[in-house]
């Protein structure tokens, strides 16, 4: 069996719109942020809290690439 070459979507350049792309973009700046948090004030905070928002944000991000987004801009030009 031949493998095909990975290759980008056609709408690539509006992937910044996709309800997925944007839960997993909040999922990684909630970890970051996280990291950035002093440790005395993350202390106060359960570590569970945080994992758990992000599982939630990368759930999302799944769910959003499995339900038909429908267009509501045309497709930016290359």
């Amino acid at each position: 069996m031949k493998r095909s070459k990975p290759s980008l979507v056609t709408d690539w350049r509006d992937a910044w719109r996709w309800f997925s792309v944007q839960a997993m973009t909040l999922a990684v700046a909630l970890q970051g942020a996280w990291l950035a948090v002093p440790d005395d004030l993350r202390s106060t905070v359960p570590p569970a809290v945080a994992h758990g928002i992000t599982i939630g944000l990368l759930v999302f991000g799944i769910v959003g690439r499995m339900v038909d987004q429908p267009r509501k801009v045309p497709p930016c030009k290359p």
